[in-house]
């Protein structure tokens, strides 16, 4: 079984992270997930603190030679704030005056009532989006599993505010790169960036959406048999996972809901004995299983908790009116926001993978999807050319 876990908090001395279930064997390319980490650092609209940070992984078990060994990945990523911050949140002697307004829109209150803390800097600092920088690594480790399957995600920008990228256009990776908003669009990347700007200026924050595509999925990941299997509802609960999204749509999503089912469905053909779609309204999901076209979702993300100019709250020690606390944060996160949601559908993805191709070296897993692939292929070309009957 695949697993993972993450712990750690936004001023503590590290993240930490574990990945459970990989095969033995998986070269590891270290540069590709510091520079995941990077990515998710950058985006227009983030804040002072990601120029204090400089991400980097550090691995403490599972991995030697850069090669998995097949037992538990243990990682590391260190927090430099935490020096600034150790009176504050030292494990044994961390202490401090504590926070008492709530954020509307955040994680302070209902923590507080669950946990029973006095002090809101005990829900905060976990539920600080600082966490996904240890899901972004551990996302960056199953890439390259994942590619080494054949499959490929993508993730860009596709609004800021009411500010929305042009649908016409086929996102390439090194427009989406060269964007300061991972938007594949000039002119909206321009658009973006001003509306950011207005936010800043009066102290506000906003939200958008963004998409993941995963190319190469072959069918058959995923099951119809029960609701948590479904591979549309993994997905999406995946992403929904993540802070500061509220809203997950696969392949067309709620656009369908307007249509009738002539426009909704994707249609079927052959083409030199090849099954082909007319689209891809579904996103490559159909009855909880993937149907061998590009997989795609949209989050939508709401504007950030933390306002400079703080919405009204209540103080919780003094039962009276207040502002809600000011810690420090960003304008617009859905440029970063993206790159965690790429390395959550990643995650996501890793187990049903391992489930339908297991093994416990990648010679194995690899030799399985091929066995798989070819029957499958075969099956269909009997069903199309049958083999005479002897003596027919």
């Amino acid at each position: 079984m695949f697993r993972y876990l993450t712990a750690g908090e936004s001023h503590g001395p590290a993240l930490v992270g574990i990945l459970d279930g990989l095969p033995a064997q998986l070269a590891l390319n270290v540069g590709e997930i510091n520079a995941a980490l990077r990515k998710r650092q950058g985006g227009y609209g983030r804040g002072a603190r990601m120029q204090i940070e400089a991400d980097e992984i550090e691995f403490l078990a599972g991995v030697r030679g850069s090669k998995t060994l097949g037992s538990p990945i243990a990682v590391v990523i260190h927090n430099r704030d935490f020096e600034n911050n150790r009176a504050l949140m030292d494990p044994l002697t961390g202490s401090g005056r504590p926070l008492t307004a709530p954020r509307p829109g955040h994680a302070d209150y209902a923590g507080a009532l669950k946990y029973r803390h006095s002090d809101l800097r005990n829900v905060l600092e976990r539920a600080s989006a600082r966490e996904t920088a240890m899901r972004v690594a551990l996302g960056a480790i199953c890439a390259q599993f994942l590619s080494a399957m054949g499959i490929e995600t993508l993730s860009y920008v596709s609004s800021v505010a009411d500010v929305e990228a042009s649908d016409q256009l086929q996102p390439q990776r090194a427009a989406i790169d060269a964007s300061s908003v991972r938007c594949p669009d000039p002119a909206a990347t321009q658009a973006m960036e001003a509306a950011i700007d207005r936010a800043r200026a009066a102290g506000d924050t906003l939200g958008g959406a963004y998409v993941v595509q995963i190319d190469g999925v072959p069918a058959g990941i995923g099951s119809n048999r029960q609701p948590d299997t479904r591979l549309d509802g993994i997905l999406a609960g995946a992403l929904m996972g993540m802070q500061t999204v509220k809203a997950v749509e696969v392949g067309a999503g709620r656009a369908i809901s307007s249509r009738s089912g002539s426009k909704a469905h994707d249609t079927f053909a052959m083409r030199d004995s090849v099954v082909t779609r007319g689209s891809n309204r579904a996103g490559g999901i159909e009855g909880g299983i993937s149907n061998g076209e590009p997989i795609v979702l949209r989050a939508s993300v709401k504007p950030l908790a933390t306002l400079q100019r703080p919405l009204q709250s209540v103080d919780l020690h003094h039962g009276t009116e207040a502002a809600a606390t000011v810690v420090r944060s960003d304008v617009c996160v859905v440029p970063a926001a993206s790159i965690v949601g790429e390395a959550m559908a990643r995650l996501a993805l890793t187990g049903p993978i391992l489930e339908k191709y297991g093994g416990d070296s990648m010679e194995e897993v690899i030799t399985n999807l091929k066995h798989s692939t070819r029957a499958a292929g075969e099956l269909f070309r009997k069903r199309l050319h049958p083999q005479p009957r002897a003596g027919a």
